[in-house]
């Protein structure tokens, strides 16, 4: 937790950052840093060149000005500048066999994990065990960077549900108390937790804007199971990890609850945290506080003393009895608060800056964000795509509904994704809303039918099920049905601003559609 630097002592050289630049790292230092971090390394060729920047997309490959070319330099000649290129093994395709176009592109190095022979073109090939090139990315990435999260506060969000909210409460109240914040995650890019080089990437931009604005910068990150696993956030520490709770989801990737728990509780580890903050309220995180290999403190919806839950939002007391209210709507944002609040300690911010920090808060976009319409009824867009999610934003919004009036609810699942969860899904929402309209979401390569039978079985409740596979005809449906008074839950995609067919991305706005929608048939009254 340090203000800015504007010059810092890196291997014994002066490195100016802010300047529209960095300079090259030496091969040679970053093979000391992978070599401290995964053992020795099988190095083939020199490591007398010098790195522009670390890249796992060929495509991205960039030959700096006075960047070697695909010959081999002289030796006499000066050092080959130019990037390093990650041959990464993936699901559909392998890093080495796009290792002779990296470089052509003008890549100087390479990490891998065999002998790319004559691919290389005569590159130096920094050869790691199996299955770790990801890990030697990540460290590789922090070196080019010159680790900028050493000189930044960084607060490290997880949890199946909440994350970003709680993110942009930690980042709230930052700037409330004079820092430079700065979120990154479900909101900010492709990926909820960038890889590597991107992420160091965004820290050091996030350093760049606080020497501008003369304020201390920090990064709230949301960082995911499959981010820990995948080493994304490897070689440097935060300041602070947060945990909001643990419910079904991913287990397309991690295959069991259990996998699921062990790959969020990496985070709560001193390679990755120096403190913990865990909501004890929740099952998994009672158990993470008492595994976690790092000093945490513990909080939960039973610290917000003097609770109310309304239609605005909450109010309740934290500290030695400083009110706030919140603007967000729900007793599980609360729980988000709370988590935000609890972190914002540990950096040893008080309590009236907290709670400054809570009620300047907005939603971010697609978390229960309500859609304007003439139409006399409250629509509302929420990212809710797991049981527990669905459970919370109908839940919420039940309680909220006057005498007479109807909660109806627009949902799907995706495809590619945990399969099991779907019936589970179907079974929330039929219990909770008064009209269920099954859909679409981002069907992916799977068969929307097919997702939206897994879905249908488990429907057992009491909500009058509708099916629809378009989704914006679903959309629709649901807002000619409601009437005057009525709450409806458009849930899924939240923020989104396409629909995934096979390969293909559409463009599809759940807040656009029904801003549409709404209009036409107010028009049609």
């Amino acid at each position: 937790m340090t203000a800015p630097a504007t010059e810092r002592r890196q291997g014994g050289a002066a490195v100016r950052a802010g300047a529209g630049g960095r300079r090259p790292t030496e091969l040679a230092a970053i093979v000391h840093r992978l070599e401290a971090a995964l053992g020795k390394l099988e190095v083939i060729g020199a490591q007398r060149c010098r790195v522009a920047a670390v890249r796992y997309d060929h495509r991205k490959v960039r030959r700096p000005p006075g960047g070697t070319r695909g010959a081999v330099p002289p030796s006499d000649g000066p050092p080959p500048l130019g990037d390093l290129f990650c041959c990464l093994p993936g699901e559909r395709h392998d890093g080495h066999d796009f290792a002779a176009a990296a470089r052509r592109a003008g890549a100087v190095a390479f990490i891998c994990e065999r002998d790319l022979g004559a691919k290389a073109g005569g590159a130096t090939q920094l050869v790691v065990p199996a299955g770790r090139s990801r890990e030697a990315m990540a460290h590789a990435a922090c070196a080019v960077a010159r680790d900028p999260a050493s000189r930044i506060s960084t607060i490290g969000v997880t949890g199946t549900n909440g994350k970003t909210t709680t993110a942009y409460l930690v980042s709230s109240i930052l700037e409330a108390a004079g820092y430079a914040a700065t979120v990154v995650g479900t909101l900010s890019g492709a990926r909820t937790t960038p890889e590597a080089p991107d992420l160091q990437s965004c820290f050091e931009e996030a350093r760049r804007a606080g020497s501008r604005a003369r304020r201390p910068p920090a990064v709230a990150v949301e960082v995911t199971s499959h981010a820990l696993v995948q080493h994304r956030v490897d070689g440097y520490v935060h300041d602070v990890a947060v945990f909001t709770n643990l419910s079904r989801d991913h287990l397309d990737y991690h295959k069991t609850m259990k996998a699921y728990f062990q790959a969020k509780r990496i985070l709560f580890t001193p390679e990755h945290a120096r403190r913990g903050v865990v909501n004890v309220g929740d099952g998994y995180g009672r158990r993470l506080a008492e595994e976690a290999a790092v000093e945490v403190t513990g909080f939960s919806v039973a610290d917000a003393a003097q609770l109310v839950v309304g239609p605005e939002g909450s109010r309740f007391e934290i500290g030695r009895g400083r009110t706030v209210k919140l603007g967000l709507v729900g007793r599980f944002n609360v729980e988000n608060a709370l988590a935000a609040a609890a972190a914002a300690r540990v950096l040893g911010i008080e309590d009236d800056l907290i709670a400054d920090g809570l009620e300047a808060a907005k939603a971010p976009p697609g978390r229960l964000e309500p859609v304007e319409n003439d139409l006399g009824i409250s629509v509302l867009v929420d990212y809710a795509h797991t049981p527990a999610g669905l459970e919370n934003a109908c839940s919420t919004l039940r309680d909220l509904l006057g005498e007479g009036c109807r909660l109806l609810v627009v949902f799907g699942a995706g495809g590619d994704r945990d399969r099991a969860k779907r019936p589970r899904m179907g079974h929330q929402v039929s219990r909770l809303a008064h009209v269920a309209v099954l859909t679409s979401d981002n069907p992916r390569h799977e068969d929307p039918d097919a997702i939206i039978e897994q879905v249908r079985r488990g429907c057992d409740g009491g909500a009058d099920l509708h099916v629809e596979r378009d989704r914006r005809a679903a959309i629709a449906m649901a807002l000619s049905m409601a009437r005057r008074g009525d709450v409806v839950l458009v849930a899924g995609k939240g923020h989104e601003t396409t629909q995934q067919v096979g390969e293909e991305m559409f463009p599809f706005d759940d807040r656009v559609v029904v801003a549409g929608e709404a209009a036409r048939l107010a028009g049609a009254a």
